[in-house]
């Protein structure tokens, strides 16, 4: 569904008992964005039963007194900062989904909440849904459809990654595969989560009625960009590739990204993440299932690429 068509067709009761946490992690340097953020999730037909903001390093004046906030000392980055809402949410066991958003996002269709209730209500076996991003004119970047065969953003499938700016994950599946990898600090952290509740059994669909505006960004614009995406890459084969895909994954990647011809700034620093990746601890090795790679190739997504 649309943003737009009869309410009398939106979901209204299949999801009821689903109860919802959104948790919004901010530097505090997009006020005007975080502002209007907040007021779309506030404003939800049935909102989010709990909101949780965490000042990554910030304070966070002003919040509405529903809205529950936790105020960091230093930035320990998004992925570190996410988990301290998770903990949050966790603490009294009432939240059923999380729903994460990115500071400067905005969600346009009232009945979010309710899509994403019924999404989980009705497929017991829905582990996570990436929304779909789309920037202000309602176009979405080909990098923001997870999956290979992005020609046409408004297909819903499933997929085998997910969004990290716009997702929902089923507070069941963070308990049985863990949090969000705190190490990687920023890029690939997504597929980190998705590959391991993928091996638990997990489905994760892509939802393009559940959108996520977002304003048109490149992710070059991180000065980090290059190094981190070759580090964590590196780290995800580490962690959860069988052993005999690793260099493959990993050729493939340096492949592609020599294809993509980034300016030799960015190709150094790549470099540099690449040895990183194989020189710094990755954390705990627990490579998936061959069934799971196969599962993931039934689903057009082999982990080689």
């Amino acid at each position: 569904m649309q943003v737009g068509e009869d309410p009398a067709a939106q979901p209204r009761v299949a999801g009821a008992n689903v109860k919802l946490g959104v948790v919004i992690v901010t530097m505090g340097n997009r006020p005007v964005e975080f502002s209007a953020l907040l007021h779309s999730v506030r404003t939800q037909v049935n909102p989010p039963e709990r909101v949780v903001v965490v000042g990554n390093g910030t304070r966070l004046p002003g919040l509405p007194p529903e809205v529950e906030r936790i105020e960091l000392e230093e930035n320990v980055g998004l992925l570190a900062g996410r988990n301290v809402g998770l903990a949050a949410l966790r603490a009294h066991g009432d939240v059923d989904v999380v729903i994460n958003l990115d500071d400067d996002g905005l969600l346009p269709d009232p009945y979010t909440a309710a899509k994403v209730r019924e999404a989980f209500a009705t497929n017991p076996g829905l582990g996570i849904i990436s929304f779909r991003i789309a920037d202000e004119t309602g176009q979405t970047q080909r990098r923001h459809v997870p999956r290979l065969r992005a020609h046409d953003p408004l297909r819903p499938s499933e997929v085998t990654t997910f969004l990290g700016g716009g997702n929902a994950i089923r507070m069941d599946v963070m308990a049985q595969i863990g949090d969000w990898p705190e190490r990687f600090f920023w890029a690939h952290e997504e597929t980190d989560v998705a590959w391991r509740a993928l091996d638990a059994g997990w489905r994760i669909a892509y939802r393009p009625d559940i959108v996520l505006q977002h304003p048109r960004t490149s992710p070059t614009r991180h000065p980090v960009f290059y190094r981190l995406t070759a580090r964590n890459r590196v780290w995800l084969a580490r962690r959860h590739l069988p052993a005999v895909l690793v260099p493959i994954y990993l050729g493939v990647w340096a492949l592609i990204t020599i294809l993509r011809r980034p300016p030799w700034s960015g190709l150094r620093d790549w470099c540099a993440g690449f040895i990183e990746g194989w020189r710094e601890p990755c954390g705990p090795r627990r490579p998936i299932r061959w069934r799971t790679v196969w599962r993931m190739t039934r689903l057009g997504r082999p982990p080689i690429i």
